[in-house]
C-alpha cells in the first residue's frame, strides 16, 4: 500500500519547536516534490513549505519564512518540517503531500499522495 505518513506534531508552548516527519512506505521519494500544507479550523488548507525532488530547490509560505526549514533525507525516505519559534497561529493540522514533476507548488490537485495529517497546538 502507497501511504504517507505524517508524525512529530503535539502541544507546544509559543517560541517553542517541533519537527514534524512525513514518512513514506510503499514507494520511494526519491523522484518526487514534497509539500507541506496546514489546515486550521475553521480556515482553508494552506501550503506551507515544499521541496523539489533533489532537495535543491525549496519554497516556503511568507508566514513561516525564516522559522520553518524542509530538509529531505531520500535514504531514510523521509522529509522533514523544522518548525522553530512557533507562534499560536501555527496551531492546524499538518499533512505532507507528493507529486511527480519538476515544479514545487502548492496546487493541490496536482498532488498524488497525502498522508492523514498530524496535529500541532501552540498555546501557553
Amino acid at each position: 500500500q502507497l501511504q504517507l505518513v505524517e508524525s512529530g506534531g503535539g502541544l507546544v508552548q509559543p517560541g517553542g519547536s517541533l519537527r514534524l516527519s512525513c514518512a513514506a512506505s510503499g514507494f520511494t521519494l526519491d523522484y518526487y516534490n514534497i509539500a507541506w500544507f496546514r489546515q486550521a479550523p475553521g480556515k482553508e488548507r494552506e501550503g506551507v513549505s515544499c521541496i523539489t525532488s533533489s532537495g535543491r530547490r525549496t519554497a516556503y509560505a511568507h508566514s513561516v519564512q525564516g522559522r520553518f526549514t524542509i530538509s529531505r533525507d531520500n535514504a531514510k525516505n523521509t522529509v522533514y518540517l523544522q518548525m522553530n519559534s512557533l507562534k499560536p497561529e501555527d496551531t492546524a493540522v499538518y499533512y505532507c503531500a507528493a507529486r511527480e514533476g519538476i515544479l514545487c507548488d502548492y496546487v493541490e490537485v496536482r498532488y498524488d499522495y497525502w498522508g492523514q495529517g498530524t496535529q500541532v497546538t501552540v498555546s501557553s
